[in-house]
């Protein structure tokens, strides 16, 4: 996991972003010592729009009996 200094950082974040972006870590340092790790984001979907009212319409269904007394609970009436 290479190491760079908060300095060198700055001066060349698009080319360690390319590094994170295949995988690697980087530690950054300041005197030396670390303090902070650049990761990768993992992206597990790319992001989508507002939800649509209506779009799952058709998809589930009520029995006719739905309302009906559940006769495991008949003693609690």
């Amino acid at each position: 996991m290479p190491q760079v200094s908060l300095e060198d950082a700055a001066a060349r974040l698009p080319q360690l972003i390319a590094e994170v972006n295949q995988g690697e870590e980087v530690v950054l340092t300041q005197d030396s010592l670390p303090v902070a790790l650049l990761v990768a984001v993992a992206v597990t979907e790319p992001q989508r729009g507002r939800r649509k009212a209506g779009t799952a319409k058709g998809m589930g269904y009520m029995t006719a009996d739905f309302d009906a007394p559940i006769e495991d609970f008949a003693e609690f009436d």
